[in-house]
């Protein structure tokens, strides 16, 4: 994992990671190319395991209580090209080439493709 530390990357080790009394840790997941937000999801442990060692991003799905590989029966995988670790050692940030037509569940390219108005 790199973190940055007065804009210098420096590594961090997993064990950096705060999860939450869940066991949790929320992972923001980007597209490499574009810089744009595709989706929030979380990890546990083992989920953070399993995507630094196949390179394909793995959550656990908090609705169904199992581990989620993102793409498995979407064909939408999301390879992992780079993770880092924010100040807080809280959050995950995943830089990813996007397989497919795009990440979210409604078919869309980004989950956040609804503008909240005033």
């Amino acid at each position: 994992m790199k973190i940055h530390k007065k804009d210098k990357l420096i590594t961090a080790k997993m064990s950096d990671a705060v999860f939450t009394k869940d066991g949790l840790i929320p992972a923001v997941v980007q597209d490499v190319r574009t810089h744009e937000v595709l989706m929030v999801a979380y990890m546990n442990r083992a989920t953070l395991a399993q995507t630094i060692e196949t390179g394909t991003m793995t959550y656990w799905s908090r609705s169904r209580k199992c581990v989620w590989v993102k793409g498995q029966t979407s064909g939408q995988f999301q390879r992992v090209r780079s993770i880092r670790l924010d100040c807080d050692g809280d959050a995950l940030l995943f830089e990813v080439n996007q397989e497919g037509s795009g990440a979210c569940h409604t078919g869309a390219r980004t989950c956040f493709h609804r503008k909240l108005g005033a």
